[in-house]
C-alpha cells in the first residue's frame, strides 16, 4: 500500500526523494525550504484558481517546495502538519528563514506597513501564527519580514499556548464554518480541533480520520452511557466529523449545519444522523 498522498509529498511524475524506496515516480528532488509570508494562503487540491481548498498555511510556516510551476502554482508539504498541496505563487513565501520565537495570541491582529495604528493596515494574522521581531516602536512590534502588529497581540512561544484546548476552541465560537480552513477567519471541524491542540503544544494531523487514528479510541458502549467529560474529543461517521465535549451534555463543533463554531447537546449532533464512533483525549484536562 502507497503511503498517504495527503502527508506524502508523490505522484507518477514526482517525489520527494525521500520516498525514493516506497512509491514510484518518474523523478525525485530535494525541497526547498521556503517561510509564508501573507497572513493565510489556501492550499489546494490541484494547480487550478477553481480548485477546491483542502487546507491552509498561516504565516511563519514553513513549506517544503517540491516544484515551481509555469502555470503559476506551487507544489508543497506545510512542514507544520505535513499536509500536501498547491499554493498560488504569489511571492510570499520567502527565502530568508526568520525564527519563530513569537507566536499571535489574538484571534486576529492587522499588520500596519508602518508604526502607525491609523495607516491602512497591509495584511491580518491569525491565532497561532509565527512571527520574528526586528525591534519595537511605541505599541507595535516591528516584523522581521516587514510591517508592524500591535504588542499586546503577540507573546514569546514559549509562554502563548495554554493547556485547555477546550477554552481556545470556546475562543473560536461562531467563527463562520470554512471548509479546508484553518483559522478564526474560517475553520471547519478538524481544523478546531487542530487548532486548539496546538495553541496546547500538542502535535495534531489536519484531517478528521487522521485524528481519529492519532488520538481516538473504539466506542464500546451506547454513546448514552459513557460518563463524557470535557475535553473528550468525539469522532463521528458516516461522513467524517469532531468536535470537543465542553462539559457532560454538550460538544463544541464547527459544523457545516450551522455554518459556524457552535455549542450544543450531544444528543443534536447524533440525531442529524451523525454516530459517534470514537473518543480520545488529546491530554489531561483533569489534573
Amino acid at each position: 500500500m502507497n503511503p498517504d498522498p495527503r502527508i506524502h509529498a508523490y505522484r507518477p511524475d514526482l517525489a520527494d526523494m525521500t520516498l525514493r524506496d516506497s512509491v514510484t515516480a518518474l523523478r525525485y528532488v530535494e525541497p526547498v525550504m521556503r517561510q509564508c509570508l501573507r497572513g493565510v494562503l489556501p492550499l489546494l487540491a490541484a494547480p487550478k484558481p477553481d480548485a477546491r481548498q483542502i487546507s491552509q498555511v498561516r504565516y511563519g510556516e514553513f513549506m517544503d517546495v517540491f516544484e515551481t510551476r509555469d502555470d503559476g502554482f506551487l507544489w508543497v508539504q506545510n512542514r507544520a502538519d505535513r499536509y500536501v498541496g498547491y499554493l498560488p505563487d504569489v511571492g510570499e513565501l520567502g527565502d530568508s528563514i526568520a525564527m519563530r520565537s513569537n507566536k499571535i495570541t489574538a484571534l486576529r491582529t492587522f499588520v500596519y506597513p508602518e508604526p502607525d495604528i491609523k495607516s491602512p493596515p497591509v495584511d491580518e494574522l491569525t491565532l497561532g501564527s509565527f512571527v520574528s521581531l526586528a525591534g519595537k516602536q511605541e505599541r507595535l512590534l516591528e516584523l522581521t519580514n516587514g510591517g508592524f502588529v500591535y504588542e499586546a497581540h503577540v507573546m514569546a512561544t514559549e509562554f502563548a499556548n495554554t493547556s485547555d484546548y477546550v477554552f481556545t476552541a470556546g475562543r473560536l465560537l461562531h467563527t463562520p464554518y470554512l471548509w479546508g480552513g484553518r483559522t478564526p477567519k474560517g475553520i471547519d471541524c478538524s481544523g478546531l480541533i487542530q487548532l486548539a491542540l496546538e495553541m496546547a503544544d500538542i502535535d495534531c494531523p489536519r484531517d478528521s480520520d487522521q485524528q481519529r487514528e492519532a488520538f481516538g479510541k473504539p466506542l464500546h458502549t451506547h454513546w448514552r452511557d459513557r460518563a463524557w467529560r470535557r475535553g473528550d474529543i468525539v469522532f463521528f461517521l458516516p461522513d467524517p466529523h469532531v468536535g470537543f465535549m465542553t462539559d457532560t451534555d454538550h460538544i463544541i463543533h464547527a459544523n457545516a449545519t450551522t455554518m459556524d463554531v457552535t455549542v450544543e447537546p450531544l444528543s443534536n449532533v447524533v440525531e442529524r444522523g451523525n454516530e459517534v464512533v470514537a473518543v480520545g483525549s488529546a491530554g489531561s484536562l483533569w489534573g
